[in-house]
C-alpha cells in the first residue's frame, strides 16, 4: 500500500460510506413498502381479494413473462401497456361512468363540463384518500368502486385469454392468443394489477403524495410531480455541473505531472510467454461468446419486428410458439450470458500470467468444467423460459425452473443458483492464480485492486437471492437493482478498468505506478456515484422521498467521471503507435476506444437524460429507457467483451492476423448500426411518447391508440435498417473470430517462459 495510501484510503472510505447509505436506506424500503392488505372488502363486508390471492396474482404475472410483457410501475417491456397506469386509468373511467349514471342518469361524456368537474373532484377524494385500516390490515371500498374494479378486471381477463373481441388489441400489444389459459389465474392476476394501481393512487398516511410518489402522471386524480421531485431534480443538475467543474479543476491543478512513458519493448512481452493448457482451452469460450452474440442480435431483430406486426413475422404467425415475451427474454438473457462469458474468459486468460506464466494444478480441468457448466445453465434457462411462458410447466415450478418474471433476472431460480455457483467457481480459479503472485516481491497494489474486483464479482451476484417468488415487489426491486446496476455497472466496471491497466502494463506500455494510480482513482469515482446511485431506479417503486433524494444526488455524480472519457479513448487509440507489434492488437484497442465513446454518450448523456426525478417521472417506461439501455449495455459492456475476445484470440492463436477489411466492416457497421437504431427510431419514439405522457398521462403514451398511429409505426419500421446494418457488423466480427479459432494456423513461433512482473 506504500505510495498509494491516500488513494486506497479514499477508495475504502467511499465504499464504507456509500454502502452504509445503501444499507441504511435499504431498511427504509422494507419499512415503508406499500402495504398488501390482508383483505380487500366492500362496505357490506364482501371479500374481494386477500393478501394471499394478490400474491398468487403476482406469481401468475411472473409466469407469463412478467416484466417482459408490458411493465409494472414503469419497469419492463415497452410494447404492451404499463399495467399499473393502464389499470388505474380504466378503473377511474369506469368509476366516472358508473357515478354519472347513478347521479345524473346519463353517460359521463354527455355531462356538462361543470358536472364532469364535480365528479372528478369526488373521484380524487375517493381514490387519493386512504381507505386502508392498518390496525385491521383491511382495505375497504364502496359499492361503486367495487363495480369499477370488477369491470376493469373483466376486461383484463378477456385480454389475457383468446377472446375474439380483443384479438386486434392483443396484436397491437404483441401478446399471443390465450396468454394465460387458466381463468382462475387470470382472476388473481387482475387482483395484483389492482393492488399496484391502488398503491399508485393512494396517499401515504400523513403525506400528500401516493405510495409511488404520485407516479404515474394521471390528471384525473391530480397525480403530478411533487415539490420534492422538482427540488431534487434541480439539486442533481447543480451537482452534475459542480462535479464536472471540480473534476476539471482537480485534473488541471491537483494531479501529478505524468511521469515519462516507458519505452515500448521491441516485442510484445505477453506473446513471449508460453501458452498454458488453460489458456489454450479458452477458444471454446470465445466461440460461445460469439455464438450467443449472434443468437442475441437476431433475437433483437425478431423482437423489434414484433413491435410492428405484433403476432407475426412477415406474415407468418409465430407468436404461439415464440411470442414477444419469450424472444425478448432470450434476447436480454443471451446478452448477459455472452458479455459475462467474455469477462470470465478475460480473467481466466490473465490468471496464468499473474501466476508467473504457469497454470496452478488442475487449472485446465477447472476451465473445462466451468465452460460446460455455463452451457448447461444457458440451455436450461432458455428451455425453462420457453416452458413457463408456454404455460406447459406446472405453476409451482415456474419460478424455480422457468421464469422469475423480473427483467434481467428472468432465468429460473435453479439456473440462477447454477450461475452463481459458476461465478464462485470462476472466483476460485482466479484466486488460485493470484495468491501465489502476492508472495513474490514487488508492487502488488494493482493486483490487489484486480483481486478485490474479482471477489466482488464472485460474491455480489448473490444479492439476487434476497428475494423470493412472493416477495413484496418494492423489496424485490431493491435487490434486483443490486444486480442490474451495482454488480454490472459497478464491479464489472472496476474489473474492466483494473484488467485493462494490468494488460497494458504487462505489455510494457504503461508504468505500474501510472496504471495503479489511474485504476484506484477511477474505482473511487465509479463507486462514489455508482453505489448509492442504485436508488435512481427506485424513485417510484413504492419508496419515499429520502430514496429519491439519495438516488438523484448520487446518480448525478455517476456521470462526472464519464465526461473525461474522451481522453481515455485518445490514450487507448494512441497506444497502437507506440510499437510496430501493437498493430496486431489494433482492433481490440479500437473496441476499447468505442467503450469510452459509448460510456460517455450511452451511460453519460443518454443515462442522465432519464435520471433526474422530474425527467423519469414522465418518461419511465417509454422508449427513452431502451435508448439508454442499448447504448450503455452493448456500447459499453458489449464492446468491452468483444475487445477482450479479440485480445485473447490474438494471443492464443499467435500467428493469426486480423483481416482489416473484415474488422473495418465489423467495427464501423456495429457502431453505425447502433447509432441508427437509437437516433432514427428509439429516441424519436421516446420523445413523441414523452410529449403524450406529459400532456395526457402515461396510460396514453403506452396505449394502443397512440402506439399504433402511422408515424410511430413508420419509425418502428425504420429501425429495421439500423438493425440490419448492426447485424452485418455482428456477423463480420463473429466470422473473424471463427476464422481465428478454426482456420488453418501456421507453425507457432518460438516462445519461452517469461514472468510478467
Amino acid at each position: 500500500m506504500a505510495g498509494y495510501k491516500k488513494l486506497w484510503w479514499t477508495l475504502i472510505a467511499i465504499l464504507a460510506i456509500t454502502f452504509g447509505v445503501l444499507g441504511y436506506f435499504g431498511k427504509e424500503v422494507y419499512r415503508v413498502a406499500p402495504p398488501i392488505p390482508d383483505q380487500v372488502v366492500t362496505e357490506s363486508g364482501q371479500v374481494l381479494m386477500t393478501e394471499e390471492t394478490i400474491l398468487d396474482g403476482q406469481t401468475a404475472w411472473q409466469s407469463v413473462g412478467g416484466m417482459q410483457l408490458g411493465s409494472i410501475w414503469g419497469h419492463g417491456a415497452y410494447q404492451a401497456p404499463d399495467w399499473t397506469a393502464d389499470w388505474l386509468h380504466r378503473e377511474l373511467l369506469a368509476w366516472l361512468e358508473i357515478t354519472a349514471q347513478n347521479t345524473y342518469g346519463q353517460s359521463y361524456e354527455s355531462l356538462t363540463e361543470a358536472q364532469q368537474n364535480a365528479l372528478q373532484f369526488e373521484l380524487k377524494q375517493e381514490y387519493r384518500n386512504p381507505q386502508y385500516d392498518a390496525a385491521t390490515d383491511t382495505l375497504t371500498v364502496d359499492a361503486v368502486r367495487a363495480e369499477a374494479i370488477a369491470q376493469t378486471a373483466e376486461y383484463y381477463s378477456r385480454l389475457f385469454s383468446d377472446d375474439l373481441s380483443l384479438r386486434s388489441t392483443r396484436e397491437s400489444y404483441a401478446m399471443k392468443e390465450n396468454t394465460l389459459p387458466s381463468a382462475e389465474r387470470r382472476d388473481v392476476m387482475t387482483q395484483f394489477f389492482f393492488w399496484t394501481a391502488w398503491a399508485a393512487a393512494t396517499e401515504r398516511p400523513d403525506s400528500d403524495v401516493t405510495y409511488t410518489n404520485n407516479w404515474p402522471h394521471e390528471p384525473l386524480i391530480d397525480n403530478k410531480p411533487s415539490a420534492e421531485n422538482i427540488i431534487w431534480s434541480l439539486v442533481s443538475i447543480i451537482l452534475l455541473i459542480a462535479g464536472v467543474g471540480a473534476l476539471i479543476w482537480a485534473w488541471a491543478f491537483l494531479r501529478e505531472h505524468d511521469e515519462e512513458e516507458p519505452e515500448a519493448p521491441k516485442k510484445d512481452p505477453i506473446s513471449l510467454v508460453n501458452l498454458t493448457p488453460s489458456q489454450k482451452a479458452l477458444g471454446k469460450y470465445l466461440f460461445l461468446v460469439m455464438a450467443l452474440f449472434i443468437v442475441q442480435i437476431f433475437l433483437g431483430g425478431f423482437t423489434a419486428h414484433y413491435t410492428v406486426e405484433g403476432q407475426e413475422f412477415y406474415g407468418i404467425n409465430v407468436s404461439q410458439w415464440f411470442p414477444y415475451s419469450l424472444v425478448r427474454t432470450w434476447h436480454i438473457q443471451a446478452a448477459l450470458f455472452w458479455i459475462a462469458t467474455g469477462f470470465l474468459a478475460a480473467g481466466l486468460f490473465l490468471a496464468p500470467i499473474i501466476n508467473g506464466g504457469k497454470d496452478p494444478k488442475y487449472q485446465k480441468l477447472g476451465v473445462d468444467i466451468l465452460f460446460w457448466a455455463l452451457v448447461v445453465v444457458v440451455a436450461g434457462s432458455f428451455i425453462g423460459n420457453y416452458l413457463a411462458i408456454a404455460q406447459i410447466m406446472p405453476e409451482n415450478l415456474s419460478f424455480w425452473l422457468g421464469h422469475q418474471g423480473y427483467e434481467y433476472v428472468d432465468l429460473g431460480r435453479l439456473w440462477q443458483i447454477g450461475k452463481f455457483l459458476g461465478i464462485v467457481f470462476w472466483l476460485g480459479l482466479m484466486l488460485r492464480g493470484v495468491v501465489g503472485a502476492f508472495k513474490q516481491p514487488g508492487d502488488k497494489n494493482l493486483l490487489a485492486l484486480l483481486t478485490a474486483s474479482v471477489v466482488a464479482i464472485g460474491l455480489f451476484y448473490g444479492a439476487g437471492f434476497f428475494y423470493g417468488e412472493r416477495t413484496h415487489i418494492s423489496i424485490m426491486e431493491y435487490w434486483r437493482w443490486w444486480i442490474v446496476h451495482l454488480w454490472v455497472e459497478g464491479f464489472f466496471e472496476v474489473f474492466a478498468t483494473a484488467a485493462l491497466a494490468f494488460i497494458f502494463h504487462s505489455m510494457g506500455l504503461v508504468s505500474r505506478r501510472m496504471a495503479t494510480a489511474a485504476s484506484l482513482a477511477s474505482a473511487s469515482l465509479f463507486m462514489l456515484g455508482g453505489v448509492p446511485g442504485t436508488f435512481h431506479h427506485l424513485y417510484f417503486s413504492g419508496t419515499t422521498t429520502p430514496i429519491m433524494a439519495v438516488g438523484a444526488t448520487f446518480s448525478a455524480l455517476e456521470v462526472v467521471p464519464l465526461v473525461v472519457l474522451g481522453y481515455e479513448a485518445w490514450e487507448n487509440w494512441s497506444l497502437q503507435k507506440r510499437a510496430d507489434w501493437m498493430q496486431r492488437i489494433k482492433w481490440p484497442l479500437m473496441c476499447f476506444v468505442a467503450v469510452a465513446f459509448w460510456n460517455f454518450l450511452g451511460a453519460g448523456v443518454l443515462g442522465f437524460m432519464i435520471n433526474p426525478p422530474i425527467a423519469l417521472y414522465y418518461i419511465q417506461g417509454l422508449n427513452t429507457t431502451p435508448t439508454h439501455a442499448h447504448a450503455a449495455l452493448f456500447g459499453v459492456y458489449g464492446f468491452l467483451a468483444i475487445g477482450f475476445v479479440l485480445l485473447i484470440l490474438r494471443y492464443i492463436r499467435p500467428n493469426f492476423a486480423f483481416n482489416d477489411k473484415i474488422m473495418k466492416t465489423a467495427f464501423w457497421w456495429m457502431n453505425i448500426g447502433l447509432c441508427m437504431m437509437l437516433f432514427t427510431s428509439l429516441l424519436p419514439i421516446g420523445f413523441i411518447q414523452f410529449f403524450a405522457s406529459a400532456s395526457e398521462g402515461l396510460w396514453y403514451a403506452r396505449s394502443e391508440e397512440f402506439m399504433q398511429q402511422p408515424l410511430l409505426e413508420s419509425l418502428r419500421w425504420i429501425r429495421t435498417v439500423g438493425d440490419v446494418v448492426f447485424i452485418i457488423g455482428g456477423l463480420a466480427v463473429a466470422y473473424q473470430v471463427v476464422i481465428g479459432l478454426f482456420g488453418k494456423q501456421e507453425a507457432e513461433v518460438d516462445a519461452k517462459p517469461v514472468t510478467v512482473k
